[in-house]
């Protein structure tokens, strides 16, 4: 008999049955069936919630709260002109290109915004809804285009 995993089976052994509770003193586990006397926990039907104390106020609701969220606040994936300049020159560049070739992971709310970090010399058109000044800058010194996708 070959070794493959048609045939494979645990070694002797190694499953054990389950154990019946509640079957008479003699098993060992009768009675209480291993629940304790008394108590929430030995109910049945009487879920704890996660996190539940015994009444006394939770830890999360000890803790102190903290900050805030703004929800106003614009949601850009951020991208910098040297994130740009392994495109070749003529290449028309905007968020949903760059999702595709794998440069970002999302394409943000409000859209893509180019920062000026590092150094560009492809002139290629670049597509996002907001540019940073020197990445505007550094994009037109290039020989390339910065356009505002609205």
């Amino acid at each position: 008999m070959a070794n493959e995993l048609s045939n494979l089976k645990p070694v002797p052994g190694a499953q054990r049955a389950r154990t019946r509770v509640g079957r008479g003193q003699g098993s060992g586990l009768g009675k209480t069936a291993g629940r304790g006397t008394k108590g929430q926990q030995s109910r049945t039907g009487a879920p704890i919630a996660r996190g539940f104390e015994g009444g006394q106020v939770p830890l999360q609701r000890r803790m102190p709260k903290r900050g805030f969220t703004n929800i106003f606040a614009k949601d850009y994936v951020l991208v910098n002109v040297s994130d740009l300049a392994v495109y070749p020159a003529g290449s028309v560049v905007d968020a949903a290109f760059l999702k595709a070739c794998g440069a970002i992971a999302r394409i943000g709310k409000n859209g893509l915004k180019v920062l000026g970090e590092g150094e560009i010399t492809n002139a290629i058109t670049v597509k996002a809804a907001k540019f940073s000044a020197t990445a505007r800058e550094k994009i037109t010194a290039a020989g390339g285009t910065a356009e505002d996708a609205a």
